[in-house]
C-alpha cells in the first residue's frame, strides 16, 4: 500500500479529535443534540485550521443512525459511507476549479431530489471566495431558501470576499490560530504513534513554524522525520531539514549590527547561505529574534510568554540591555519591510544585505525613527571622544531628508544629497586637483559607463545608464537621478559618494561635486528634468 502523509492518515474522524476549535465543536454538538440544525454554514479561517475536516464530521455527525454525544458513532452503514466516499449524501466542490455560474446551476437542479438514504444532503464548497459574482448570485436563491433536507457549508480563507448578501444567509464560524502548546502536543501525540524519537525542543519548533496551522505543522514533521529516517529527530537536525538558524547566530548578527561591523555581518550571512539556510526564513526567525528582545525590554513579566529555553532567555536579557527599545522597534520595521518584498525577489541577498546595512546606518532612511537612531550614534561619538565631521559648505540637509541651499531653498520633492570633497574622509587628505567646470562635467557624462566600469560590483549594476540618468546639474554639478529607491538609498551615503567622487575626478582630473536625487515627482523624470534628455541625445557612450 503507498504511503499515506501524516496529516491524511492522522485527520480527525470525530468532534472530540479536533484541536483548538473547541467554541465551534461544542456549538455543532449542541446543534445536533438538540435538533436545531441550520441550513447554511461559513467556515473562516486560516489554512490547516480544520475547517474542511470539522465540515466532514458534520456531514457525518447529521446523517448519522446512532450519533453520540453529537458526533458521528462511524460504525453505521451512512458513516462508514461518507468516510469512503462513497456516499452521495455528501458533495464536496472545490470553488477555485468549479467558480462559475453553470457549476451553481448544477448544484440547484440537483438539490430538488431528496436524499435516497439519510436525512441531510450536504453540499460541502471549499474555497468560496474564489466563486464569481454571477456564481454567488445563483447561489442566493438557493442559499437562501434550501429543501428541508440540504445543508451548505461554505469554507473560505478570505471571509472579506464574500458578497454581504451570502454572509447575512449563513452561520459564521471563524476558526481560530492553534495555539503552539496545543499544536505540540498532538506532534508529540503523533511521533509517538509513528514510534519516532523526538527531542522536545524539535517539536516545538516544528509548532512555531506552523504558525497556527495545524496542517502546516504535521507536514513539516512528515518532511523531518523523512529526511532522518529511523534516527532521533534532534532540534539541530529540524534546523537544517527546514534551513533555519539557531539563536546564537542571531546573538552573533545583533551583536555585530550593534558594532556597526558591516563586513562581519556580510561574512556572517555568506556563512549561512553556504550552510544551505533559506534566506527566507532566516528573515522570518530574526524578527522573531527581535520581537523577543522588544517584549523584555517592555515589561519584567514577559518570560512566560517567550517560548524559548532557560539558556536563550539569559543570552536575551543581556542583549536587551545593550539596545534601546526604539531602535529594536526601528530594526523590526526594516525586517517587515524586508519580508513582505523578499518573498518573490529573485535576489533575496541582496535585498538581505541592504536590509543589513541599513540597521547600521539610519542615514538612509528618511523617517523620525532613522533622525534619533543618527542623533544618538552622534551623542555615543562625542561621549567616546570622537571627533564627528562638519557638513559641507553650502550642502544642508532638511531633517525631512531634503536637499537645501546655504539659503535653506529647498531643491525640490526629492531625496537629495548635496556632496564633494567636504563629504571625503578627514583622512584623505586636501584636495589638490582644480575645480571642475561644466565642460568638464559633460566629458564625464560622455565616458559615463568607463567610469562605472572599474566600481565594485553592487555600484556597478546600480550605477549603470538603464539605471541612472546622468547630467550636468543646475550649479554645474553631476547630477545623478534615480527612479529605483533601492538604488538612491544605496548610493546615497558618504562613503559611496566619496568613492564616486574620487573614481569621476580621477577619470577627468577634476575635482567635481555630485548630487544625488530620486524622482518622487510621479512624473517621467525627463519632463522634471529636460536638459537631461537633451545632453544625452548629444553624447555618445564610451565603450572601453
Amino acid at each position: 500500500m503507498s504511503y499515506t502523509a501524516l496529516y491524511r492518515k492522522f485527520r480527525p474522524q470525530e468532534f472530540e479529535d479536533v484541536k483548538g476549535q473547541e467554541h465551534i465543536v461544542t456549538t455543532l454538538k449542541n446543534q445536533i443534540k438538540a435538533d436545531r440544525i441550520g441550513h447554511a454554514y461559513l467556515f473562516c479561517g486560516t489554512r490547516g485550521t480544520g475547517k474542511t475536516t470539522v465540515a466532514k464530521i458534520f456531514a457525518r455527525a447529521v446523517n448519522c443512525e446512532h450519533p453520540v454525544d453529537g458526533s458521528p458513532c462511524g460504525e453505521c452503514p451512512s458513516c462508514k459511507a461518507i468516510k469512503e466516499g462513497t456516499s452521495m449524501n455528501v458533495i464536496e466542490i472545490d470553488a477555485a476549479s468549479n467558480n462559475g455560474v453553470d457549476n451553481i446551476r448544477e448544484i440547484r437542479e440537483e438539490v430538488a431530489y431528496s436524499p435516497t438514504e439519510g436525512k441531510y444532503k450536504v453540499y460541502i464548497i471549499d474555497e468560496v471566495h474564489m466563486l464569481s459574482i454571477g456564481a454567488f448570485n445563483a447561489l442566493l436563491k438557493t442559499l437562501e431558501e434550501p429543501p428541508s433536507y440540504v445543508i451548505f457549508i461554505l469554507a473560505t480563507t478570505e471571509a472579506n470576499k464574500i458578497p454581504i448578501t451570502i454572509l447575512s444567509r449563513c452561520q459564521r464560524y471563524d476558526f481560530h490560530r492553534i495555539t503552539l502548546d496545543t499544536i505540540a502536543d498532538r506532534l508529540t501525540e503523533l511521533v509517538e504513534a509513528e514510534q519516532v524519537e523526538a527531542e522536545e525542543k524539535a517539536i516545538r519548533y516544528i509548532a512555531r513554524a506552523g504558525d497556527g496551522s495545524l496542517r502546516d505543522a504535521i507536514s513539516l514533521l512528515d518532511r523531518c522525520i523523512a529526511f532522518y529516517l529511523g534516527q532521533k529527530l534532534t532540534y539541530d537536525n529540524v534546523l537544517k531539514v527546514l534551513g533555519a538558524v539557531d539563536t546564537e547566530v542571531f546573538s552573533q548578527m545583533l551583536r555585530r549590527i550593534l558594532k556597526r561591523d558591516i563586513p562581519g555581518m556580510i561574512a556572517g550571512l555568506e556563512e549561512l547561505i553556504t550552510q544551505g539556510r533559506e534566506p527566507g526564513q532566516f528573515v522570518v526567525d530574526f524578527t522573531w529574534y527581535l520581537r523577543n528582545l522588544l517584549l523584555l525590554k517592555s515589561s519584567d513579566d514577559m518570560e512566560d510568554v517567550l517560548d524559548i529555553s532557560s539558556e536563550n532567555l539569559v543570552l536575551l536579557k543581556e542583549e536587551a540591555k545593550l539596545i534601546e527599545a526604539e531602535e529594536l522597534m526601528r530594526y523590526i520595521r526594516v525586517f517587515s519591510e524586508l519580508n513582505n518584498r523578499i518573498r518573490y525577489a529573485t535576489q533575496k541577498r541582496i535585498l538581505i544585505e541592504m536590509a543589513l546595512i541599513k540597521l547600521c546606518r539610519p542615514q538612509m532612511e528618511e523617517n523620525l525613527e532613522s533622525l534619533l537612531a543618527r542623533v544618538d550614534q552622534l551623542e555615543k561619538k562625542m561621549e567616546q571622544g570622537i571627533p564627528v565631521a562638519a557638513a559641507p559648505n553650502g550642502a544642508v540637509t532638511s531633517p525631512g531628508g531634503y536637499g537645501a541651499n546655504a539659503a535653506g531653498e529647498a531643491y525640490g520633492s526629492f531625496s537629495t544629497v548635496g556632496t564633494g570633497p567636504g563629504n571625503v574622509p578627514e583622512n584623505a587628505g586636501p584636495p589638490v586637483l582644480p575645480k571642475a567646470i561644466p565642460e568638464d562635467v559633460k566629458q564625464a557624462v560622455q565616458n559615463w559607463r568607463g567610469i562605472v566600469q572599474n566600481m565594485s560590483g553592487l555600484m556597478r549594476a546600480y550605477l549603470s545608464p538603464d539605471k541612472v540618468c546622468v547630467s550636468l546639474g543646475g550649479d554645474g554639478s553631476l547630477l545623478l537621478v534615480f527612479e529605483d529607491e533601492m538604488a538612491e538609498s544605496y548610493l546615497n551615503t558618504p562613503e559611496h559618494v566619496a568613492e564616486l567622487t574620487r573614481a569621476v575626478s580621477n577619470r577627468i582630473g577634476k575635482e567635481i561635486q555630485i548630487q544625488i536625487k530620486r524622482n518622487e515627482t510621479g512624473r517621467p523624470v525627463r519632463e522634471v528634468y529636460p536638459d537631461l534628455e537633451k545632453l544625452n541625445i548629444e553624447i555618445e557612450i564610451e565603450e572601453d
